[in-house]
């Protein structure tokens, strides 16, 4: 597990991390910005991180307690705004974007991005003014093989159905085991590399309109486009591979 920095962080500011993607269990995420393992506090020095969770995780005595302790706050728009009010800056909020219905796209080689209607973080970021910080995870699909499971077939109209309804996605997904490594459900030994890209510039604005909206979130995508682009050779990633965006 590697973190990496392409540019400066203003403490004084506060940020929304995009990440992308999901993944199965929000690996990267977690160990990058939760348990600072790789060094976040010393890549940007004053900043603390802060992920974003299933708010129906916190309902649960003691395994609530577990993840407040590492950093872990409900994905909800007030939990997300306390922080992002806090005067002085210091703050990054970090939100896995595809939610739970991209974990559903999780396979090794696969780079399918939930984002063309995900708009609500940018929203959030416009009221606040925090800045947008777009992050990709190379590796973080290839932990876990995952069931063949396109639009369309019965298992996805099942998983989205159960999706709906929970709020929580099942993806059925197998790996390795503890002492073989032909099956079970630990992960692979693959290497995750999560790239922090530079952050977009967002003016406070309470009430954007449509427009301003589209327009910021046409950005973000820009931006996460050509942070892949540019460092996809350094991890193995296919020349003639592009993200996908739905």
């Amino acid at each position: 597990m590697r973190l990496v920095k392409t540019a400066d962080l203003d403490p004084r500011q506060n940020y929304i991390l995009g990440f992308h993607p999901h993944g199965i269990l929000v690996a990267g995420a977690f160990i990058n910005f939760c348990t600072y393992a790789t060094g976040f506090r010393k890549l940007f020095p004053g900043l603390d991180s802060f992920l974003l969770m299933l708010p129906l995780w916190f309902r649960a005595p003691f395994f609530r307690d577990y993840i407040m302790m590492a950093g872990l706050i409900p994905s909800d728009k007030e939990s997300a705004s306390y922080l992002l009010r806090r005067q002085g800056g210091g703050n990054a909020v970090v939100i896995a974007v595809g939610g739970a219905p991209e974990a559903l796209d999780a396979r090794p080689g696969a780079f399918i991005i939930l984002l063309a209607n995900k708009k609500g973080f940018v929203k959030l970021a416009m009221e606040h003014g925090a800045h947008l910080v777009p992050v990709f995870s190379f590796g973080e699909n290839e932990l876990f093989d995952q069931v063949e499971n396109p639009r369309g077939t019965w298992i996805r109209l099942i998983q989205d159905k159960l999706q709906s309804i929970m709020g929580i996605s099942l993806p059925l997904f197998h790996a390795r085991g503890i002492f073989q490594y032909s099956y079970g459900i630990m992960p692979y030994r693959k290497p995750i590399n999560t790239v922090v890209g530079r952050p977009i510039r967002v003016e406070k604005n309470e009430k954007p309109t449509v427009d301003e909206l589209d327009a910021l979130h046409q950005l973000y995508t820009e931006e996460l486009s050509q942070l892949f682009e540019e460092h996809k050779g350094k991890y193995g990633v296919p020349e003639d591979q592009h993200l996908s965006f739905v």
